[in-house]
């Protein structure tokens, strides 16, 4: 199953609600959320820094990311959200194996 990374960063009223459910209960609440649509929390942490919170999810597919991402920035919680499709070690290492040689950088 894919693996995505999001970044989220919260806004005021979404710190509110943060505050209010407790990060255990924002953990239960993704990993219904992702269970409905045939995934499954991997892990989430809280950071200090640019993001407040990073989620590693494994979905059935890049149309149920972009469920969750639509249900997330449409909560209007967050002041930003990013996905990010993740790579497993093999399928790094099969594009790394790949034939690149029809690629022209610019300029050349």
């Amino acid at each position: 199953m894919p693996k995505f990374m999001v970044k989220a960063r919260y806004n005021a009223e979404g710190l509110k609600g943060l505050k209010k459910d407790k990060a255990s209960g924002r953990e239960k609440a993704v990993a219904a959320a992702c269970a409905k649509i045939g995934g499954k929390l991997d892990a989430l942490y809280y950071a200090l820094g640019e993001e407040d919170a990073y989620v590693i999810l494994d979905l059935p597919s890049h149309v149920a990311a972009a469920q969750i991402a639509i249900a997330v920035g449409g909560s209007g919680m967050f002041s930003s959200v990013t996905t990010v499709p993740l790579l497993t070690i093999a399928e790094a290492d099969e594009a790394l194996g790949a034939d690149h040689s029809a690629y022209r950088p610019p300029g050349h």
